[in-house]
């Protein structure tokens, strides 16, 4: 009769759960005299592998099931979420931050009573507790040292890192070594240097990084071949030598000095006729600096021991170029043949 009524229970999981979300009958299940429980899929989201259960039952002698329950259950295989732990038994290492506080443990198998005071605590002198070094009530046992240095040792402090292999030399060379004391000191110590990744950790003996203190790099090659200066000439500027007096000095040719000065000094040089300068020859034209008013004339027309001065000395002096009768320049030197302008035509001349 109770494994007949599976209609019965399919309406009544149907009113608990929504409408398509209750699958195809799965099972019966007798639980004990006058009940039973059928099993229906879930096809609810997210709970695959669950079953909707329904309870039913009957009273003694009667002839009709009725619904005592309806709930949902895993069955096999279902997503099912872990069991729960007890906080302090989940805590990991590096879980705690810089506001929680871990629960005090009073039978801590790391940890052993460092001392104890057998008179009354009135007699207890702490001045003397604390130069005695028995600050601490507990120290680390057999126990805590050997599960300290086998973390230390597999660690990022040990000889198995990456770092440590491709050292040139161990930590027990080192300088910036520190060892710690007790029994940990023939296997550990902290790291002092400020450019090591290990500066301030506990490191072992056969630890090892690149930042030793005795560690010497090899000498870099060179980042490129060196070569020969290139000169360029296109820009650079070539000056002619200077005499005693100042002036460029003449070359093999006499024309150096003269040439290697510029145009503009040449045009602005005052030649002056000294006393004993010899005329120029009739018919040699000569360089005139400053334009004349009138036609221009050969050395002939001259005065010797006059002076004459280039366009550029009239101006800076605010006086006219040229006098008319007196264009040309007399010659610089005694005895020299007076520069001529080979582009100019003589004017003037018979």
């Amino acid at each position: 009769m109770l494994a007949g009524a599976v209609d019965l229970a399919r309406e009544a999981a149907v009113d608990v759960a929504r409408e398509g979300h209750v699958g195809e009958h799965v099972g019966f299940e007798i639980l004990e005299t006058r009940v039973g429980t059928h099993f229906f899929a879930s096809m609810v989201p997210g709970y695959a592998g669950w079953r909707w259960a329904v309870t039913v039952a009957r009273v003694p002698r009667g002839r009709t099931p009725s619904v005592s329950e309806v709930e949902l259950v895993p069955g096999d295989g279902a997503l099912l979420a872990p069991d729960w732990v007890p906080w302090a038994d989940r805590l990991r290492p590096g879980d705690v931050g810089p506001n929680d506080v871990l629960p005090f443990v009073e039978d801590d198998a790391r940890l052993v009573q460092a001392w104890e005071f057998t008179g009354d605590d009135d007699d207890l002198d702490r001045a003397q507790v604390t130069d005695l070094g028995l600050e601490r009530e507990r120290v680390l046992s057999r126990l805590g040292r050997e599960e300290a240095m086998q973390r230390w040792y597999g660690g990022a402090g040990g000889p198995n890192t990456p770092a440590a292999k491709n050292a040139a030399a161990s930590c027990y060379s080192c300088g910036f070594f520190l060892r710690l004391s007790g029994t940990a000191s023939r296997l550990f110590g902290v790291c002092s240097n400020e450019w090591s990744e290990d500066d301030g950790r506990v490191v072992s003996v056969d630890h090892g990084c690149g930042a030793h203190s005795e560690t010497r790099a090899p000498t870099p090659a060179a980042l490129w071949d060196a070569t020969e200066p290139v000169v360029d000439e296109w820009d650079i500027q070539i000056i002619a030598p200077q005499g005693e007096d100042g002036e460029n000095a003449a070359g093999p040719d006499g024309e150096a000095a003269e040439s290697s000065r510029p145009a503009r000094q040449r045009r602005r040089t005052t030649r002056r006729a000294g006393d004993g300068d010899a005329p120029a020859e009739s018919g040699t034209p000569v360089q005139s600096d400053a334009p004349a008013d009138g036609d221009a004339t050969s050395q002939n027309d001259a005065p010797v021991g006059s002076d004459a001065s280039t366009g550029g000395d009239a101006a800076a002096d605010g006086a006219a170029p040229a006098e008319a009768d007196a264009p040309t320049d007399a010659p610089t030197d005694a005895g020299s043949a007076p520069e001529t302008d080979p582009a100019a035509e003589p004017k003037g001349q018979a």
